[in-house]
């Protein structure tokens, strides 16, 4: 496949854009071992080929149009991100609910989905509502229905819904976001074991100023199960965060992440399965909880800066749980800003985010064998194992 040459990708979004600057080489590397993943293991269709070259060739062209823009106004990088609430919970944990139910605070802002997709110009406070760009990322996402019909139920999206933090570093190739599209495990293995994701959390907050340099943020909160595999590197860019790690029984995050990757992936290939994706994402899942058990052990996350939700008690008393992350978080939480959150999940609901259905047993894996691994987070962070379908 020639045209996941990183070079000709590169040419390609240079000629889409008329621009050449990339800013630091960081993202090569990552585009190199992405790419080789891609060629090597993924096993592509037709349509998974053009599929991965267009979205390659559109996070360069985001990189560069986004770089042309900071040099043209170096102010940007004059203005701090004001210290995040990140939630960095496992997926399939409810932290798409509560990314979506805490953006609802008017003092709060959340990179919303069209916005990432298309951030060049940055938003505009007076158009903020009713960009033009709005109503252009929803007709894409409209068309995910017409090829992985059902997955809108799995995962809920829209453009005015917020977005998570994988799909901002993807511009630098370092993002879970490939390795749940794509089977590229020799690219995982590297991201979660041997990259510096240092250069990932630069561009993060890069790609924050830009789009908050003409609509202000009072405060961030950002989401992304990737940052439970490099917290060290989240709190060196950004010291003062504050974090809300989501816990579920890791056996059921398992099972329904097998389901969901097994599902993105089947659009660009023919060969996935959801024993394949489950049997990956569980190395992935467990090593990541036991990273996230090291950081409270040793100190790099310390009581003071986190709050720890609960799915089965999120899910039965939203409210109960908003409340207790403003109060440990030391936010108020206004009357306008709940009743702005009770109007969202009643046009929502809770359904419209839990309605993906799947079974432990199609993962083929054996729950005692995940138990024995997963019983040091369950014990740490006092999580109850629950049925499994």
């Amino acid at each position: 496949m020639d045209e996941l040459n990183p070079d000709a990708l590169l040419a390609q979004a240079s000629e889409t854009t008329g621009l050449s600057d990339l800013g630091d080489d960081s993202w090569r590397e990552g585009l190199e071992r992405l790419t080789d993943a891609l060629t090597d293991e993924a096993k592509l269709n037709e349509l998974g080929e053009a599929i991965v070259t267009g979205e390659l060739v559109g996070y360069l062209s985001d990189r560069l149009r986004l770089v042309a823009h900071r040099s043209a106004h170096p102010e940007i990088a004059n203005v701090d991100v004001v210290p995040p609430i990140v939630i960095m919970g496992q997926a399939r944990t409810g932290t798409t609910i509560l990314h979506d139910i805490l953006a609802q605070d008017p003092a709060t802002r959340a990179p919303l989905t069209w916005e990432v997709d298309l951030p060049v110009p940055p938003p505009e406070t007076a158009t903020y509502d009713d960009d033009p760009r709005i109503a252009q990322v929803d007709a894409t996402l409209a068309g995910i229905d017409l090829v992985l019909p059902g997955f809108r139920a799995m995962h809920p999206m829209g453009a005015r819904l917020p977005q998570e933090c994988v799909r901002i570093t993807s511009s630098d190739f370092r993002s879970m976001i490939f390795p749940t599209q794509y089977r590229v495990p020799s690219y995982a293995q590297w991201l979660l074991h041997e990259t510096d994701m240092r250069s990932a959390y630069r561009w993060h907050r890069c790609f924050l100023q830009h789009l908050q340099s003409r609509h202000p943020a009072q405060r961030w909160v950002l989401k992304s199960p990737g940052h439970i595999w490099c917290i060290d590197a989240l709190l060196a860019e950004y010291p003062g965060a504050l974090l809300v790690q989501t816990h579920r029984d890791p056996v059921r995050i398992i099972a329904s992440l097998g389901s969901l990757v097994a599902t993105l992936r089947s659009l660009a290939s023919d060969y996935t399965s959801v024993r394949e994706a489950a049997s990956e994402y569980a190395d992935y899942i467990i090593d990541g909880l036991d990273r996230s058990v090291d950081a409270r052990e040793n100190g790099t996350v310390g009581p003071e800066r986190v709050v720890d939700v609960n799915f089965s008690a999120f899910m039965a008393d939203p409210f109960a749980t908003i409340r207790t992350v403003y109060e440990r978080l030391g936010f108020e939480l206004t009357d306008d800003a709940e009743a702005r959150m009770r109007a969202f999940l009643a046009a929502h609901g809770q359904d419209e985010h839990s309605s993906h259905k799947y079974s432990f047993a199609d993962t083929g894996l054996d729950e005692g064998a995940l138990r024995e691994r997963t019983r040091r987070y369950q014990d740490y962070f006092d999580v109850a194992s629950e049925p499994l379908s």
